[in-house]
């Protein structure tokens, strides 16, 4: 989460796989990899979209949420992203928005990897 935020070389690698019709995805703070990149039109990728990324009432209950640099489903909504969580912290919860597929927490691995193999099948 502290290198993703700012790493111009994944925004544009994300950006590149998004126009191109490619799928994006993420588990867990994956998500804050997302949250700077900018498409070609200037619009943040994730604005206007539904997603899901470790919340951080699961960052306060973990014990964290006082180390971590910033506060990621914050700065989701604040780039005009749908933010969406269990409310019930630490299940499993995938959110996909047409080409984007986003997991929650680490026990959400499983089902975006599902999510993900049914999105590249259906462009099979």
């Amino acid at each position: 989460m502290w290198d993703f935020l700012d790493n111009a070389e994944l925004q544009s690698i994300t950006k590149n796989i998004y126009e191109h019709g490619g799928i994006v995805a993420s588990v867990c703070h994956g998500y804050c990899g997302l949250l700077n990149v900018q498409l070609s039109n200037g619009q943040y990728l994730i604005q206007g979209k539904k997603l899901t990324g470790f919340a951080w009432c699961e960052e306060v209950l973990a014990g964290v949420a006082k180390k971590v640099p910033y506060n990621a489903e914050e700065l989701a909504k604040q780039r005009g992203a749908l933010y969406q969580r269990k409310f019930i912290p630490f299940l499993p919860n995938v959110v996909r928005d047409a080409s984007l597929i986003t997991g929650q927490n680490p026990f959400s691995a499983r089902v975006t990897a599902f999510a993900m193999i049914d999105a590249l099948e259906a462009k099979a």
